[in-house]
């Protein structure tokens, strides 16, 4: 299996840019300023991580939204369109406007906002979202920062929401985060009763992140999860062309800490009251959120006697998505929700 995970991630090797290392402080709007006040740039990062940790409810809650924000339409080709504007201002404009489609359910009061992987093409997610349809739960499938119509000219992978720029990765996560929290707040003013998520690899980790800061989403599928971000991007397959760029400067162990704030297991304190009925999906195989890294975040769920059902399949992060585990996957998901809102 772990021939095949390789394999595959070889396929688009070429693609795959080794951009330099930057603390990119300007996207957590450190000032010159603050730079100039004797603060090293790691230590600023490790006072940011520090007072984002202390206040998340803050960090990870988006200003309120008005019905006005939202546009829907439908498109030529018959989708059905959400655009929005990102409750953060990235120096992107055009990652700034948020997009999703929608797909409705002929009945039932439920609907889920599904998060796709990093670099996901823009039809991932549409059969899974297709699937939920038919057992009466819609589906908001939401684009990430930087990705289908919010790449950016020139670009043809999402390199800026997952980089060797630390403050960016930092901001492109909250960005997704927020983003989710608003789309729940659409389907809210579209009369849904039951709001949910479901997130892919880091889907995953962004979803469950605006799971745990958002009490009205009713339950959450994690597909693929881990621990700690900063491992992840250490350790990974996937990753490895961003750790060339990041230990040109900083450690594994200081990856972890100038990521802290967007990785799950820094937030285990809010996992005391959680109750809410979870699914998380992991790979036996898998080389980029390794099973390690994935148990961590299992023992702070078990430790905390989080309500969790956990599904472990005999593949990896890439062969996930082929037959015939892409099936047993959806099959999975589909059927939490089924159970859950029969």
């Amino acid at each position: 299996m772990h021939y095949f995970e390789r394999r595959l991630h070889a396929r688009d090797n070429n693609s795959r840019v080794s951009h330099p290392f930057e603390w990119g402080l300007e996207f957590l709007d450190a000032g010159r300023d603050s730079m100039r006040n004797s603060h090293s740039a790691r230590q600023f990062i490790k006072e940011f991580n520090g007072g984002a940790l202390e206040a998340s409810d803050g960090f990870y809650t988006p200003p309120p939204s008005r019905r006005s924000d939202f546009e829907s339409s439908t498109s030529e080709s018959g989708w059905r369109q959400l655009k929005f504007p990102s409750a953060v201002a990235t120096p992107y404009e055009k990652n700034n406007l948020v997009h999703a489609r929608f797909f409705p359910a002929d009945d039932g009061d439920g609907a889920v906002i599904v998060s796709p992987q990093w670099n996901a093409k823009e039809d991932s997610h549409v059969a899974l979202c297709r699937g939920l349809n038919r057992f009466g739960v819609s589906a908001l499938r939401l684009s990430l920062p930087y990705h289908d119509q919010r790449m950016l000219d020139g670009f043809t992978r999402a390199d800026f929401l997952v980089s060797a720029n630390i403050g960016r990765t930092i901001q492109s996560v909250r960005q997704a985060v927020l983003d989710i929290r608003r789309a729940a707040d659409w389907l809210f003013f579209q009369g849904y009763k039951r709001v949910g998520v479901i997130g892919t690899s880091i889907g995953s980790c962004v979803s469950w992140l605006a799971f745990i800061h958002d009490e009205r989403l009713e339950a959450g599928v994690f597909n693929m999860v881990s621990s700690w971000f900063g491992d992840v991007v250490w350790r990974a397959l996937t990753t490895s062309h961003i750790r060339r760029s990041l230990e040109t400067e900083l450690t594994a162990e200081e990856v972890r800490e100038v990521w802290k704030t967007i990785s799950p297991s820094a937030h285990t304190r809010r996992l005391a009251r959680e109750r809410r009925p979870v699914l998380f999906i992991s790979t036996k195989y898998d080389l980029t959120f390794l099973p390690d890294l994935a148990r961590i975040f299992f023992d702070d769920c078990d430790r905390h006697n989080v309500p969790a059902r956990k599904v472990f399949l005999p593949c990896g992060h890439y062969t996930i998505g082929q037959t015939p585990f892409k099936y047993i996957d959806a099959f999975h998901i589909i059927n939490f929700f089924r159970r859950l809102w029969r």
